[in-house]
């Protein structure tokens, strides 16, 4: 029988303020254990929440990029449950007046060809609502120790519909919800260090009905690799328990990515569970237009409409575009480099083969890279130009990388205009051809490539300073002539 699947993902951001969420206490990563707390985060009596509009207003910008619909007012509930990584023994969320509702996230999956854009569709979305993260466990042997400084930093779920059918669509969605979290300035959305979180809800049923099987919900995902490595495995794993005669049940289990096996944990937990209710402390908040207009007037250019317009403003390939565009600084960069040389594709060239692997290769980030835009804009012209050569370019962009220094006055610094001198170049072309009596007779053969072993010879002898426009006319009309 065949199977399909059914997934629905529950995707945690920590979003990127500069105090928690209802506390002014600074909420960050890395600090030493329990430094980033107070009585708010600790739950010390007598103490009240304050609410962090920061991070209402970044919640309501994701809102507005995925096409949600804003709730005029939401409000604050009380998620009731003990665990020791929160203080209070519950968690301050929102149940069922969450701040978006609907909205989509578009998604991309392989095409059949790389040089277009893959197939898109867009996943629906039930809700995204805010609330507060709880701390952390650190287990070590016998022990847990519990740091606090994770507790009471704005947290946004955005919850999936069941609308996903393979763990390679998760995949898709997971990537290209980090990509406009990271656009939007949301989150840095860094799997290892907890700010990005994923649970999955997955079953299976037979392919054409409508009925939705039992779910399991998949935790400890901690990375978009993991997701769709453990949904493969979760979704074989049910389908082999099926077709044993087996039943499944719904739980939560554990999956380890590095052993790429599951072990269940509980059986799920239903909303009635945790006893919501709404929070005495924390009123209802309203939405206007003009709080929602400020935000839409702020909101970035999403990642695959910015692809849409390189492919016709720019005419890049798909192969370009899928490099530059997943990086907001660095299609940035591309854009402001395009923009001086008017050599788009060149520029984009340059990025994804040369300034990567120079960025890679000396560990450092785009915004710690001495050659600027203008450098790059400057260096294509001198290409386009035939002062110099590919090959010499690519000896002073390596310069320009490591110092800073404009190409243009590296090029005359250094001597490197490439040589323009008819006489000089046609002396050269004549000791190539005497140089290479086989590649003349393979040339006036047939052999279209053996030219090259002259032009090489003329390269060799200039020091790479041949304009290789000319150094071809030149040899094809002294050979011709011969």
């Amino acid at each position: 029988m065949n199977y399909e699947a059914v997934i629905g993902l529950e995707v945690h951001v920590q979003v990127k303020t500069r105090s928690k969420m209802f506390t002014r206490v600074a909420a960050g990563y890395g600090a030493p254990p329990n430094t980033l707390t107070d009585p708010v985060v600790l739950a010390l009596p007598g103490v009240l929440p304050v609410m962090n509009k920061a991070a209402l207003d970044a919640v309501i910008k994701v809102g507005l990029m995925l096409g949600c619909e804003i709730a005029p007012v939401c409000k604050w509930d009380r998620k009731n449950y003990f665990y020791p990584d929160s203080p209070k023994n519950y968690q301050i969320s929102q149940y069922d007046q969450p701040i978006c509702r609907g909205g989509a996230v578009e998604i991309e999956l392989p095409g059949p060809s790389r040089n277009v854009m893959g197939g898109h569709q867009k996943i629906p979305l039930t809700r995204i609502h805010l609330e507060e993260d709880v701390g952390k466990l650190n287990h070590a042997g016998r022990e847990s120790l519990i740091d606090y400084n994770r507790a009471g930093t704005p947290l946004m779920e955005i919850v999936s519909e069941p609308a996903i059918h393979s763990a390679e669509e998760a995949f898709a969605y997971l990537t290209a919800l980090k990509m406009i979290m990271i656009y939007g300035g949301i989150s840095d959305c860094d799997m290892e260090k907890g700010q990005m979180r994923c649970d999955a809800n997955v079953s299976i049923r037979p392919a054409g009905e409508s009925k939705l099987g039992t779910k399991v919900e998949l935790k400890n995902l901690n990375s978009i690799s993991f997701v769709r490595d453990g949904l493969a495995h979760e979704i074989k794993r049910q389908i082999a328990v099926i077709e044993s005669g087996g039943t499944i049940v719904q739980e939560t289990r554990d999956y380890d990515g590095q052993t790429g096996t599951s072990q269940s944990l509980r059986s799920k937990e239903m909303a009635h569970d945790y006893r919501y209710f709404p929070d005495p402390d924390l009123m209802p908040v309203k939405v206007g237009a003009q709080w929602k207009a400020a935000l839409q007037a702020g909101l970035p250019e999403l990642p695959f409409d910015k692809q849409r317009r390189f492919f016709a403003e720019y005419q890049l390939p798909y192969t370009i575009t899928a490099v530059l565009v997943p990086d907001r600084e660095l299609s940035g960069y591309f854009e402001a480099a395009a923009k001086l040389s008017g050599r788009p594709r060149a520029v984009g060239n340059w990025i994804a083969n040369d300034l990567l692997r120079e960025l890679a290769a000396a560990k450092v980030t785009l915004a710690d890279c001495k050659a600027r835009p203008a450098h790059l804009a400057g260096l294509v012209k001198l290409v386009e130009d035939g002062i110099i050569s590919s090959n010499i370019a690519k000896e002073v962009f390596v310069g320009m990388f490591q110092t800073g220094e404009a190409p243009e006055a590296m090029v005359e610094r250094r001597g490197l205009r490439q040589s323009t001198d008819v006489g000089e170049l046609e002396r050269w072309c004549v000791e190539a051809i005497a140089a290479n009596p086989k590649s003349v007779a393979d040339f006036k053969g047939g052999k279209e490539n053996a030219i090259n072993a002259m032009k090489g010879f003329v390269m060799k002898q200039s020091k790479g300073k041949a304009n290789p426009r000319l150094v071809d006319e030149i040899l094809r009309r002294k050979l011709a002539a011969m």
